[in-house]
């Protein structure tokens, strides 16, 4: 069963830095296709960036350019490091894994794609204040 644990996030002025990270219990990992997603309060989860484990990642408009995406295959570890935030960056994070067998026509290769399959973590909190 994948379990996946987020840490990081906090509060921030606006224009600075956060790192959120996310620890998967699956192995191999590398077999994994995972990504970031957010919700802010009575919107919808929404896709932020998602990378397939063999080279190919990609990354919603809004946050292209400002956040990057990192994976340690020997750590288990997927990492956001988000730069130069808003305040409409303000949400929870979530840390989403998916199997690359089973993750064909997913979100994971089109973020616009269905959520499923998919597993979450439990979120952690981005504050970004104006």
């Amino acid at each position: 069963q994948v379990h996946l644990v987020e840490s990081g996030g906090g509060t921030v002025q606006s224009g600075g830095s956060l790192r959120v990270s996310c620890v998967a219990s699956v192995t191999p990992f590398s077999t994994y296709c995972m990504g970031w997603f957010r919700q802010a309060p009575g919107n919808e989860r929404v896709p932020l960036v998602a990378t397939d484990g063999e080279g190919r990642t990609i990354y919603a408009d809004s946050v292209k350019d400002r956040f990057t995406i990192s994976r340690d295959n020997g750590k288990n570890t997927l990492t956001l490091q988000m730069n130069s935030l808003e305040p409409e960056d303000t949400a929870m994070y979530y840390c989403a894994a998916a199997h690359r067998l089973l993750a064909a026509g997913s979100w994971c290769y089109d973020l616009a794609g269905p959520k499923v399959p998919i597993v979450w973590g439990q979120g952690v909190q981005v504050t970004v204040q104006g």
